[in-house]
C-alpha cells in the first residue's frame, strides 16, 4: 500500500519539524540580549513571575517572527541548499492559512502578557523585534536592497530595550549602547553567512551584500564594521560597567576582529563560517559579561 504521507515526512507528531520552524535556537538568542538589557538596567528587579513573563514574551515573539519567515519565504526556500530542508519545503508541514492564525495568536499573546505583567514600553518592544523581523526585513527589505539586514537586524535592538524598560521605563545609557551593539553587531554576524551561502542567496534572487558587491569588498565592509561594533561596545564603560565587562568584551572583540581580518585575507567558505561562529561568541562573551558585572557591582 502506497504511503500518503509527504515526501521526507515522519508520521506520528512532527514536533521536531514544528520546532523548526519556530527558529527556537534564534528565539533563544533573542531572549539571552533581554535578559541582558534587564541585568544592566537601573530599574527595580523584576518578580520571579514577571522574569517569566519576560523571557516567554520575548521567546514566544521571536518564534511567531521566525515561523512568518519560513512561512513566507516557502518559494524561495527550496532554491538555497541552507533552507531547503524547512518543513514548509519538504511538506512536512502544510503550508495553509492556519498557520497565519497560530502566528498572529502568539504574537498577541506575547505582547498582551508583557503589557499586563510589565508595562505598555516593554510590550512595544517585544512587538517592534518581531515586527522588525517578519515585515521590515522578510517582507519589505530582504529581496529588494542589501541593507536588508542593516535595518532588519534591529530585532535585536528592541530585544534589549524590552528587557531594559521592563524595569525601568525610561532606558539608561547602558541598555542604550547594549541596543546600539546589537545593532552594529547584526550586519558582519550575517554578511559571513551570506559569503558561505553567497551561491544560493544569487540563485534565490536575494541581494545580501556579497551578491551584490563580491565577496572581497563584503569582507572589507565586514572588517570596518566589526572595528565600529568593538569600538561601541567598550561604551558601556563609561556608564558604569567595569572590569569583568571590559574582559567579555575585549576578549570577544579581538576574536572577531581577528577572524574577520583573516576573511579579508581568504573568503573561501571555511573562514567565513569561522567569521560567523566569532561573530557569535563575541556576542555570548559580551552579553554574559554584561550581566555578570552588573550583579557583581550591584
Amino acid at each position: 500500500m502506497q504511503s500518503t504521507l509527504p515526501p521526507n515526512s515522519t508520521s506520528g507528531f512532527p514536533l521536531r519539524a514544528i520546532l523548526g520552524v519556530f527558529k527556537l535556537r534564534i528565539g533563544v538568542v533573542i531572549t539571552f540580549t533581554a535578559l541582558a538589557g534587564l541585568a544592566v538596567s537601573s530599574g527595580p528587579g523584576l518578580s520571579p513571575w514577571q522574569l517569566l513573563v519576560l523571557a516567554l514574551s520575548v521567546l514566544v515573539s521571536s518564534a511567531s517572527a521566525g515561523a512568518f519567515n519560513q512561512y513566507y519565504e516557502h518559494d524561495s526556500d527550496h532554491l538555497m541548499a541552507r533552507t531547503s530542508k524547512r518543513p514548509f519545503v519538504t511538506g512536512e508541514l502544510r503550508r495553509e492559512p492556519l498557520w497565519l492564525l497560530v502566528i498572529g495568536a502568539l504574537m498577541v499573546l506575547s505582547v498582551g502578557a508583557a503589557w499586563l505583567a510589565l508595562n505598555a514600553w516593554s510590550a512595544l518592544f517585544v512587538f517592534l523585534g518581531a515586527f522588525f523581523y517578519a515585515i521590515v526585513y522578510t517582507v519589505w527589505l530582504k529581496r529588494r536592497t542589501w541593507l536588508n539586514i542593516v535595518f532588519g537586524g534591529l530585532a535585536g535592538s528592541w530585544a534589549v530595550l524590552a528587557g531594559a524598560t521592563a524595569a525601568d521605563p525610561q532606558p539608561g545609557a547602558v541598555p542604550l549602547a547594549l541596543a546600539l551593539v546589537l545593532f552594529l553587531w547584526t550586519p558582519p554576524h550575517f554578511w559571513s553567512l551570506a559569503i558561505a551561502f553567497r551561491d544560493d542567496y544569487a540563485a534565490a534572487g536575494v541581494p545580501m551584500l556579497p551578491v551584490v558587491v563580491g565577496d572581497r569588498r563584503a569582507a572589507k565592509a565586514i572588517f570596518l564594521s566589526t572595528l565600529a561594533l568593538v569600538a561601541a561596545s567598550l561604551v558601556p564603560l563609561a556608564y558604569g560597567l567595569g572590569a569583568i565587562y571590559f574582559a567579555g568584551a575585549a576578549i570577544g572583540g579581538f576574536l572577531f576582529i581577528h577572524r574577520a581580518w583573516l576573511l579579508t585575507r581568504d573568503t573561501s567558505r571555511k573562514s567565513a563560517m569561522v567569521c560567523f561562529h566569532a561573530s557569535l561568541m563575541q556576542l555570548t562573551l559580551l552579553l554574559l559579561a554584561a550581566i555578570v558585572d552588573s550583579q557583581f557591582a550591584s
